[in-house]
This record gives C-alpha cells, structure tokens and sequence, in this order.
C-alpha cells in the first residue's frame, strides 16, 4: 500500500518592524500531519509592519499552494490588516482602480495584487491575539524579529537549538529553498571532481547569487533584493536574551490548555494535535478519554474534543 502525502494541518505567519519604517522581518511556518513542520522566513532593510505581514502571508500561500490539506486547515495571523484587506477591502479597491474609501491610493498595492493572486479560495485566516499563548503564532514572532533584528535564525523541522547567526552588514542577495514562488538564485560552484553542485548556503554560493542578479529584470531585482529567504532542517533558537526556546514553548502551551481548561472550549482534532504537539494520525484513533499532562483530554462526539483540569491539579492550586 503506497503512503498517502503528509497534509498540511496547521499554518502560521507573522512580521515584525523596529521603527515603522525601519528594518523588518518576517516567519511563517506549516505544521504536517506527522508532527514536523516547515519553516520560512526573511528580512527587509526597510520596511513597514504592515508589509512584512503581507509577506509572511504571501510566503504561506505560495508553498500551501501545491501541497496537500486538511479540510480544517486555517491560516493563523494576529494581523487584522491581513485579514480585513483580502477578506473585506480587496474587491472594493479593485472596483475603485485601487482607491480607497476617501479617494486616496492603497498602500502596498504590489502585495495586494500578489496576494489576491496566490490566495487560496477554500482556505480562510483566522486571528489570534499576539503574545496571547499560541504557540504557532509565538514561533513565527520569534522569527520575524530575529530577522528584524539582522539575525539570521536557522529555521527549523527538529534538532538541537543552534544560535542565529547574524547576517551580513551588507544587504544579502536573495536566497532561497524550495518555498517561495519568486525569482530564485542559486549558484553552480565547482567540486573537485570537476563536478558542478547547486550550494545557496555557502558564501561562494551568495556571491555567485549576486553576480547572477544582475542578469535578472529591474522587476526581480526589485523584489529579490529584498527579501532573504531561508529554509533548512536545524532547529532555530530564540533571540539570546529570551528563554531558552524549548521552555518557553512549553509554558505557552500549558498556559493555553489552562485557559482553555478553564473556558470549556471544544478543539477539533487538528487544534488538539498542535495543543499536545503529537502527529496528528496518532490522534485520529483514539475514542476514549485520555490523560495529558494535568488535564484530561475528553470526547464531545463530532471530532471535537475538550480539556478538564485534573482534580489533582485542582488541589496543587488552591
């Protein structure tokens, strides 16, 4: 029996900016249904908050476009300016020659069309509150402002944390893996052996990258020039003067499922694999009531599923 594709059960995005304008970043990740993910992100010298939020969108919906889906599948983002742009304002611009309501020109037009090309008509946004606990939605922060920050985090599937390395005091050429659907450099170095290998991580590699730039159209260069994408397989630490990752993702998690607790609120079974962090097809058995960490994980029939605090728990507490 072949395997049928991993599908993509949870995604993510958000940007960051210090100064607005100023230098920004972006992070995005796709969470499968086997319990591994894949993370995007990158910077912008000089940029806005609004538009680094775009990006991170357009990223996502660049990769989510060939691969397969849950059908509960939603993007997370804690930016309303996303979500009202291409849910309420976009048809409006576009019937009024890209005006807004009193007259004047939409900001960031160049994104906006991009993104009214990429979107995805049955996959909807939803939005969660920033630094509320979500624990996708707290990832992909982390990233944008380390790239903001002019670091360059290593982005992650699983791994030891590794330190983010800081990026060039010149602005990077654009370099990226097999995510976003934009111009792409990569460059060809020489093995011993004679051999040609594509290597877009070596310093070689970046400086045959900006040699080919040169040959792309005013357009690409554009728009390669600013952004830096990267994606690989390590694990990305947070910035050096926050919590070690690995506990503060934790103490997010057990916060959430607290007040989640505490609200009676029905996950469904994709919400539930992310709160406990197990695939997804570990789950999909399961019929019983089952324990988690201080809580009870409890059916409610129709996929849903709710948490109850542990009576033991209950009594640590008071």
């Amino acid at each position: 029996m072949v395997d049928q594709p991993l599908r993509v059960v949870a995604a993510a995005c958000d940007g960051a900016c210090s100064g607005n304008p100023g230098p920004g970043g972006w992070g995005a990740l796709l969470r499968f249904e086997d319990g591994s993910q894949r993370e995007l992100g990158g910077a912008d010298p000089a940029t806005t908050n609004n538009r680094m939020e775009l990006t991170a969108a357009l990223a996502l919906l660049d990769n989510l476009r060939d691969l397969p889906r849950h059908p509960d599948l939603v993007i997370r983002t804690d930016s309303r300016y996303l979500i009202d742009g291409l849910q309420k304002w976009l048809a409006g611009w576009k019937r009024k020659g890209w005006r807004t309501a009193s007259g004047g020109q939409v900001l960031n037009r160049d994104l906006w069309e991009r993104l009214d090309r990429a979107r995805l008509p049955d996959l909807s946004l939803v939005h969660v509150r920033g630094h509320s606990g979500d624990p996708d939605n707290d990832r992909c922060d982390v990233i944008a402002v380390a790239f903001s920050r002019g670091q360059r985090p290593r982005l992650a599937l699983e791994g030891p944390a590794e330190p983010a390395l800081p990026l060039p005091a010149q602005e990077a050429p654009v370099l990226m893996a097999s995510g976003l659907k934009t111009p792409v450099l990569k460059a060809s170095v020489a093995t011993k052996s004679g051999a040609k290998t594509t290597a877009a991580s070596t310093p070689a590699a970046r400086t045959a990258a900006a040699m080919t730039a040169a040959a792309m159209t005013a357009a690409a260069r554009t728009a390669a020039a600013r952004t830096v994408v990267l994606e690989s397989e390590a694990a990305v630490a947070a910035p050096s003067e926050l919590a070690p990752e690995a506990l503060g993702k934790l103490l997010s998690r057990l916060e959430l499922a607290e007040r989640l607790a505490a609200g009676g609120f029905a996950l469904t079974l994709v919400e539930l694999a992310q709160l406990v962090e197990l695939p997804l097809r570990s789950l999909e058995s399961r019929e019983q009531a089952w324990p988690w960490r201080d809580w009870t994980v409890v059916p409610l029939g129709q996929g849903r599923w709710r948490l109850v605090r542990d009576a033991g728990g209950l009594e640590l507490r008071q």
